[in-house]
């Protein structure tokens, strides 16, 4: 005996990670009658509620929010003082629970799903799983119909020599830290290094820089959101370098166990091979993402471990040809957000309950390709959905561009003065539709469903120019003129 109980009779999904994904698939499954199992090993609720998208926007909302109200004549002479940072410590702490998930457990037991604490991993029998319980035994689920993974992804650590033995902060440690470090180095201006670095910057760090490798940050948007986002960081004292790469990481060993942890040297190399020596308090690596797949046994199956998990527009994993294994979220590796895997969730729950829509087909995905919403929350606000024009032209589609000024209409300028931004739409000529858009500027994420629903609906530009905006709001960007007096895009 190996200790093992096969006490899975009854299941008939079991989902490995309980995170939004997780819990979504796990929830509308249950609420269509089938016994499912969830197994976690971590925190119900998952990254984005502990360590990621929850915590950082709490880090991040006073400093938007003082910066908002010192554009506004009248309010911004009430500003006084500094922020009061043990408070906003206090606050991430309540929106996280305290690191406990008794708030997030109920959710899953009012459905009738059944949590499993511990670490599951595929045997490579079909539908069965192998968990290895929190308390240090060993649980046998074999599910009727389906396995589906979703556990995620951890922050990637690059082979920078002395990067993993001087403990640089990740999202984690950024997220949940407690103290503002004085001085503070971002590896990487994606979304998590741009908007932690800003958080910091507002916290009270006295000297933040971004090191970015690509030619600007926040690389994968379009070109003149990195400019505007640079230009917003170093008028409030961020340092940016682009172009430029860590190449040497070193902190010395703390000597005594209640010692300041020693300052860390990052060496980097900038355009033309030019090497400057940054010496900080702390180093947050902010360079992406790796799928959380080592030991989920995916070798049993044919797969990779460690790699993302293909799967085709039902969410099934391609590695399985009977269909009875699922991915959603990051785990799959295409689209790295929490609302994309909540949608993933729903279209795999679909699929595994046998729903169809208004014509019998089965549920697929049809948004992850070209219709994917993202908000970067820093200050100015990035919001973009479907493709930037780049990628629409490497499509192969036909497309023309236009921009306005985000803050050219009457709803921003209410809002205070020095609005700034840029509104650009991708539209494709020979449909006459909307493919791609991105909004800069403050509380643009408000603009973007708008866009999302035109994108996804397919919208005409005819039809559209009946969608009339509200003055004064920022949504009348949708019909400001340009310079040849042609509508924004109706011309």
């Amino acid at each position: 005996m190996d200790g093992t109980s096969t006490d899975g009779a009854g299941v008939d999904v079991i989902v490995l990670g309980a995170g939004p994904a997780g819990e979504n698939v796990a929830g509308r499954c249950a609420r269509a009658g089938l016994a499912v199992a969830i197994v976690e090993r971590e925190l119900v609720g998952g990254e984005c509620s502990y360590w990621g998208c929850i915590p950082s926007k709490t880090l991040l909302r006073p400093g938007e929010v003082l910066a908002a109200a010192r554009r506004v004549p009248g309010a911004a002479a009430a500003v006084t003082g500094q922020l009061d940072v043990a408070a906003v410590l206090a606050r991430r702490d309540e929106l996280v629970s305290d690191y406990h998930d008794d708030g997030q457990v109920p959710w899953l037991t009012e459905r009738g799903v059944e949590l499993v604490r511990g670490t599951g991993r595929l045997t490579g029998r079909p539908r069965e799983v192998r968990v290895s319980l929190a308390d240090g035994g060993q649980r046998l689920l074999v599910a009727s119909r389906a396995v589906v993974l979703a556990t995620g992804t951890r922050a990637t650590i690059p082979p920078v020599p002395g990067l993993a033995e001087a403990e640089p902060w990740d999202n984690r440690s950024a997220t949940g830290a407690r103290h503002v470090p004085r001085s503070l180095v971002v590896l990487g201006g994606g979304a998590v290094g741009a908007e932690l670095a800003q958080a910091f910057r507002r916290l009270g760090s006295e000297s933040v820089t971004v090191v970015e490798g690509a030619p600007r940050l926040l690389a994968r948007e379009e070109e003149f959101v990195g400019d505007e986002v640079r230009a917003a960081f170093e008028a409030e004292g961020i340092t940016v370098l682009v172009d430029t790469r860590a190449t040497a990481v070193h902190r010395p060993p703390a000597h005594r166990v209640d010692q300041r942890r020693p300052q860390v040297s990052v060496q980097v190399t900038g355009p033309a091979g030019v090497v400057r020596e940054l010496v900080v308090d702390e180093i947050l690596v902010a360079a992406g993402r790796t799928p959380a797949t080592d030991d989920l046994g995916l070798e049993t199956i044919g797969s990779r471990p460690g790699g993302f998990v293909e799967v085709d527009e039902h969410l099934r994993a391609r590695a399985v040809p009977e269909g009875w294994l699922y991915a959603v979220g990051d785990v799959c590796g295409r689209a790295l957000l929490t609302h994309m895997g909540k949608y993933q969730a729903r279209i795999a729950a679909d699929v595994i309950v046998g729903r169809h829509d208004s014509v019998g087909r089965p549920a697929r995905d049809h948004s992850d390709g070209r219709a994917v919403p993202r908000v970067t929350f820093t200050d100015p606000q990035v919001a973009a959905v479907g493709l930037t024009e780049r990628a629409a032209r490497e499509a192969g589609l036909a497309v023309r561009t236009v921009r306005v000024p985000t803050g050219g209409v009457a709803g921003a300028s209410v809002r205070g003065t020095g609005a700034v931004g840029t509104s650009m739409l991708v539209i494709e000529e020979d449909r006459r539709v909307v493919v791609g858009a991105t909004f800069t500027g403050a509380d643009t994420q408000e603009l973007l469903h708008a866009a999302t629903i035109a994108i996804v609906g397919e919208v005409s530009l005819d039809r559209l120019w009946h969608a009339v905006p509200a003055f004064p709001t920022v949504s009348e960007v949708w019909l400001r003129r340009n310079w040849s007096g042609s509508a924004l895009i109706f011309g």
